[in-house]
């Protein structure tokens, strides 16, 4: 399917629910953009250890831009050095 996801962090931040729809979301499409909402406490030190974090619980497939208060995630068919 073509076309990007869009989901949103906002007060309850991380959560397992958050990392089941994102993993829901990776299994029909490659890219998932990801708004950071000002309720989750955003700033430009917060964008990276949130990035960082996404993609430790994720693994090696995936990489991730950051631009402005959005992370764009990409899943890549083999593992990301």
């Amino acid at each position: 399917m073509p076309g990007t996801i869009k989901l949103q962090i906002g007060k309850n931040k991380l959560s397992p629910g958050f990392f089941q729809t994102l993993e829901n979301a990776f299994k029909k499409r490659e890219n998932v953009k990801i708004s950071v909402l000002k309720s989750a406490n955003h700033s430009k030190e917060n964008m990276n250890k949130i990035s960082e974090e996404i993609l430790k619980k994720l693994g090696d497939k995936f990489t991730s831009r950051i631009i402005g208060f959005t992370i764009c995630l990409k899943k890549w068919r083999k593992k990301c050095v």
